[in-house]
């Protein structure tokens, strides 16, 4: 009786019988261990029978191996479906700002704005930018928003100091004249009267330019 898809290698022994040498399927099952022994039974001497007791060992051994490789198959679907889920969960925070329970050098909780999710190695990890502070935004004379650096100085659309600067109590904290409006400042560092720049109340986070990556079971706030 043949098994399929196994490869059954017999010798002849000194004493005449023959005996099993090899088996070679990576899918050897219970049935098939159990067909290979009844042939083995076929095949011995009738004067020197098998050991019985060790025949039922090795059966148990194979049961057990057997168990084993299912309960190992069945834990790696469970916690690749687990990675899955974590990774969709994980997901939703895309855009959202985090944190991770880190304090800052002010004595203030590290936020981030989450950009991407990956899973790294099994663990589900947010690429996330760190926001170094809230800007309170200004428009010109023009009504159009300006861009300014930490220092308050007011860059042009090529990125470069106009020579006027935001009068800033920290980094993007505007200073606010009796007027209601921002205080600018000229070149040297005198208060332009009636500037035609404005505050409407409105802010934009300030960001590092370099992602970092969190650890997804980190995340302490989403907000």
């Amino acid at each position: 009786m043949a098994v399929e898809n196994v490869t059954v290698n017999t010798s002849t022994g000194a004493d005449g019988n023959a005996y099993t040498s090899s088996v070679s399927n990576d899918q050897l099952t219970n049935n098939d261990f159990l067909r290979l022994m009844i042939e083995e039974l076929k095949m011995q001497d009738p004067t020197k029978p098998m050991d019985s007791q060790q025949m039922l060992s090795t059966q148990m051994q194979m049961s057990s191996i057997n168990t084993n490789l299912q309960t190992i198959e069945t834990m790696q679907y469970l916690a690749d479906s687990f990675r899955q889920s974590n990774l969709s969960n994980a997901a939703t925070v895309i855009g959202k700002n985090v944190e991770d329970g880190n304090v800052g050098e002010n004595g203030v909780n590290k936020a981030y704005t989450v950009r991407s999710v990956e899973n790294i190695d099994g663990e589900v990890m947010v690429k996330a930018q760190q926001i170094l502070y809230i800007e309170d935004q200004i428009k010109d004379p023009d009504g159009e928003y300006i861009y300014y650096n930490v220092k308050g100085e007011i860059l042009d659309d090529e990125g470069k100091p106009t020579g006027n600067k935001v009068a800033l109590e920290s980094p993007g904290q505007v200073i606010i004249g009796e007027d209601g409006n921002p205080v600018i400042l000229d070149e040297n560092n005198e208060i332009i009267e009636d500037s035609g720049y404005t505050a409407d109340g409105s802010i934009m986070p300030v960001y590092s330019d370099q992602l970092v990556s969190i650890p997804f079971s980190n995340i302490t706030k989403i907000f």
